[in-house]
């Protein structure tokens, strides 16, 4: 497979970097994104095609979805010029977003009647880990179509793991995403007491990473994003609330219980209630307090 051409569809925050390791490894590369300014930043790169996802289904062996969620990829599957029309034997697509297992369910099903692999890939990693190369990915679905295409899964990926069937990987994804979260606010929960105690955040944050309580939060959000006062962790506050949506929404389908992962997403929503919507999620952290105020009167 080392030679089969792979398209990447979304140019943001994590698909840029994506592309660019695989442009970085020598791949035979087509892009597209819906934003013609997403799509002029690989315009001029040599190697890199700009094509249509249906362009796109004919000659690559393997195409990444990296866009919102499941109907942005259902917008590009119809029409004569669409991906189900146009797709070569043996295509493989994986769904890299953080979507609903239910509506992941029924698109590979689509996919399947055409006979295209459609596998849900769950990232961990963030736009640092796209940037990089060193994401880990959570996959569902077919194992064979997997084993077939894992070598180009190398140039984006550090851990690779075929969790189960089709869903798998984006159920994982959305119950990896409640646990990171609420563990943030977590961490920012300590981190107002210990400033309420007088106590630097810094301070906390050093004895955390040496203690049983380190996390992702206190070893890179913190010092990174928070601490530094950068507030450039790299995704909205909408984001982590449509995470937290889902995986309660999956929880309740299930029929398990997750009352911290429904306090998260309450906390959410009322942080976009606040006028967060679209900003940097590490300000959650400054306005801890307001936030919970307001969520005490609800």
């Amino acid at each position: 497979m080392a030679n089969q051409k792979v398209g990447v569809i979304g140019l943001g925050n994590m698909g840029g970097g994506i592309a660019r390791n695989f442009k970085k490894a020598g791949v035979p590369l087509m892009v597209w994104d819906v934003s013609p300014e997403a799509r002029n930043k690989f315009m001029e790169t040599a190697g890199v095609e700009i094509a249509a996802p249906g362009v796109m289904a004919a000659q690559c062996a393997a195409m990444f979805y990296v866009v919102p969620a499941t109907p942005e990829i259902a917008s590009t599957f119809d029409g004569a010029d669409g991906v189900l029309a146009m797709a070569k034997k043996g295509l493989v697509v994986y769904d890299f977003t953080t979507s609903d297992p239910v509506e992941t369910k029924k698109i590979a099903a689509r996919a399947a009647e055409k006979g295209i692999a459609y596998l849900d890939a769950g990232m961990s990693g963030g736009a640092t880990g796209a940037d990089s190369g060193t994401l880990t990915l959570m996959l569902g679905g077919d194992k064979a179509a997997f084993d077939r295409t894992e070598e180009l899964l190398k140039p984006i990926a550090k851990q690779i793991f075929h969790i189960g069937p089709s869903g798998a990987g984006h159920t994982l994804k959305l119950i990896h995403n409640m646990v990171c979260h609420t563990i943030f606010l977590s961490t920012c929960e300590g981190g107002r007491m210990a400033e309420a105690a007088g106590i630097k955040v810094a301070d906390m944050i050093k004895v955390f990473n040496m203690s049983n309580a380190r996390s992702y939060a206190s070893e890179v959000r913190f010092p990174k994003h928070i601490i530094s006062e950068k507030w450039d962790a790299r995704s909205r506050v909408y984001n982590l609330r449509k995470d937290l949506t889902m995986a309660v929404k999956t929880a309740d389908a299930l029929d398990t219980q997750v009352p911290l992962g429904t306090v998260t997403r309450n906390f959410l929503n009322v942080a976009m209630d606040q006028g967060m919507t679209d900003t940097d999620f590490s300000h959650l952290y400054p306005r801890f307090d307001e936030i919970v105020a307001a969520l005490s009167k609800k």
